[in-house]
């Protein structure tokens, strides 16, 4: 099963934009990612619905940040992407007759839902500006690390 890798993309995207401080177009975010901009506009579509960012038409249209970076978790970002699976293993078979079978998937749906709300825990505690704080700090380092 491929992973679902949209958290890690919409992250990448919201900090371009939340850098450059002006309306990034799709195709323009696309050549930042590595993708296509028709991806990028689907994407930034879902986030757009949960008030995340805000696009505008024309010349000097594109898409924007719309929220605080403060206000957004991860969490909230996993969600407005439709909350995909957390994990890409899971049982065998979900309706099994067989005993042994329903023995696996009663450990391993409880090891699975433990796993998948510590998980969200954390998502929920890390806002964009978090995020955008380390890159701030990484890109200065860098920098000084060049003079």
């Amino acid at each position: 099963m491929k992973r679902d890798s949209r958290l890690s993309s919409v992250l990448h995207a919201l900090l371009h934009l939340a850098e450059q401080r002006r309306p990034m177009t799709s195709e323009a975010l696309a050549d930042c990612m590595g993708t296509n901009p028709v991806v990028v506009r689907r994407t930034m579509g879902l986030l757009r619905e949960a008030g995340i960012v805000a696009s505008a038409r024309g010349h000097a249209g594109g898409w924007t940040v719309a929220a605080d970076l403060g206000a957004v978790t991860l969490r909230q970002l996993h969600e407005a992407l439709g909350e995909p699976a957390i994990f890409a293993i899971g049982n065998r078979n979900e309706t099994p007759e067989c005993l042994v079978e329903q023995s696996v998937n009663v450990v391993l749906d409880g090891a699975f839902a433990e796993a998948e709300a510590l998980l969200l825990d954390r998502f929920s505690a890390v806002t964009l500006a978090d995020l955008a704080a380390d890159f701030t700090r990484r890109h200065a380092r860098r920098r000084s690390q060049q003079d």
